[in-house]
């Protein structure tokens, strides 16, 4: 078996934007996707995009994906990397894609100069705490996350 990262391209918009259902599906949060295919090719692949995307293969196969970006620590004085998403397709977890994906991560945030690579995973699904945590990555309990999104954040923009 041999499992391969590569960068992704505009002509896995389509793919990329089927892992993103995927995972969606599995976070109980399907409704919340309204990008579509042409969104991703706009946004992801755009010259000024801020993020970047990997696709994973098993023996040439898809079998998953990564969106990451740079953000930036005043406390490191350094960029740092937060990945947005990782996904394997369920009947690829196991087989050291996940790992591999994130070590190629790793290594992207080492030769960049990054002082630390991020997530978020959602509190309910153990099965990614349990495969983190394997890896040494520690939780940041001690940080509550914060959002702002749609009309809420349009209201706010406007002093509403």
């Amino acid at each position: 078996m041999k499992i391969e990262i590569r960068q992704a391209t505009v002509s896995d918009a389509a793919l990329i934007h089927h892992y993103i259902t995927e995972l969606a599906i599995y976070e109980k949060a399907q409704h919340e996707v309204i990008a579509s295919v042409a969104d991703i090719e706009r946004s992801l692949f755009a010259a000024d995009s801020p993020a970047h995307g990997l696709i994973c293969l098993i023996d040439g196969l898809a079998v998953g994906f990564a969106i990451y970006f740079y953000s930036y620590s005043t406390w490191l004085g350094r960029k740092g990397m937060y990945l947005e998403d990782l996904y394997i397709s369920p009947e690829h977890r196991g087989s050291g894609a996940g790992k591999t994906m994130l070590r190629h991560l790793a290594g992207i945030a080492r030769e960049t100069g990054c002082g630390r690579l991020e997530w978020s995973v959602l509190d309910w699904n153990e099965p990614a705490i349990q495969f983190y945590l394997s890896l040494g990555a520690s939780p940041q309990d001690e940080w509550i996350r914060y959002r702002l999104a749609g009309d809420t954040l349009t209201a706010f923009a406007r002093g509403d």
